[in-house]
C-alpha cells in the first residue's frame, strides 16, 4: 500500500558530496560547490520535509564560499527580501567530510543513521524506493549521499550500507544533473500522494 511519510517522524538528511567523486575518465576528483547545487537542493529539501542539507567539501575555500552564500540568505540581505530563500538555505551545513556530517546525524537522532547512496548504475546492494520509503514512514535515520560531477567515487559507494536504485525514463539519455536526482528521489520516498478527484471538496 502506498504510504504517506508523516512529516512529523521524518529523519532524512541529505549530503551532496564533492570528494571523493569521479570524472567522466573515471579519474578520483574534488568538484566545486556551486550556487545551483546549494539553491535547488535546499528548495527540494525544504519541500519534502529533510531535516538537514549537508554540503561536503575538503576545501577550505569552497567550505568558506558555501558558507558566505548561506549567510547571504540566510543572516544577511537576501534573507530579508526573500523569506522562502532563507528558509530553505536555513537547512544547509557545510563540512568537511563525510565524518564530521555522521557524528552530526547521530548527535541528533541519538544514533548513526542508515547510510543509502544514489548511482547512475545498478549496485549490487540495492534497496527499492518501496522499502526506503516503508523505513522512512517509521521513523527511520536515514543519510542519503549524493555525488556529484559524475559520481561518487568507488570508495564511497562501498561504504554505505545500500543503494537506491538507478533513475530512468523512457527515453535513452541518462544524465541527470544531481538537483534534479535529489528532486526526484525525494518526492519518490516523501511525497503525500494527490487525493483521489472523488474526494475533493466541490467534486461530483
Amino acid at each position: 500500500m502506498f504510504m504517506a511519510a508523516d512529516r512529523t517522524t521524518v529523519r532524512l538528511d541529505v549530503a551532496l558530496i564533492h570528494y571523493p567523486v569521479v570524472n567522466r575518465s573515471g579519474e578520483i576528483i574534488g568538484s566545486a560547490v556551486t550556487n545551483l547545487d546549494l539553491h535547488d537542493i535546499a528548495r527540494a529539501g525544504c519541500t519534502y520535509g529533510v531535516d538537514t542539507y549537508w554540503v561536503v567539501t575538503p576545501f577550505a575555500r569552497q567550505r568558506e564560499l558555501a558558507e558566505e552564500i548561506v549567510r547571504h540568505w540566510t543572516e544577511g540581505y537576501g534573507g530579508s527580501v526573500n523569506p522562502d530563500r532563507k528558509q530553505a538555505l536555513s537547512l544547509i551545513r557545510v563540512c568537511a567530510d563525510l565524518d564530521e556530517v555522521l557524528a552530526g546525524t547521530a548527535r541528533k537522532w541519538g544514533r548513526k543513521p542508515l547510510v543509502l547512496a544514489t548511482c547512475a548504475r545498478r549496485q549490487q546492494n540495492t534497496l527499492s524506493y518501496a522499502a526506503v520509503r516503508q523505513q522512512v514512514h517509521q521513523g527511520e535515520p536515514l543519510l542519503l549521499l549524493f555525488g556529484t560531477a559524475w559520481g561518487l567515487a568507488p570508495a564511497a559507494l562501498a561504504a554505505v550500507a545500500a543503494t537506491l536504485p538507478p533513475l530512468r525514463g523512457g527515453g535513452e539519455f541518462n544524465h541527470l544533473s544531481v538537483r534534479s536526482a535529489v528532486a526526484v528521489i525525494l518526492d519518490r520516498l516523501l511525497a503525500i500522494p494527490a487525493e483521489p478527484a472523488e474526494s475533493r471538496p466541490g467534486s461530483r
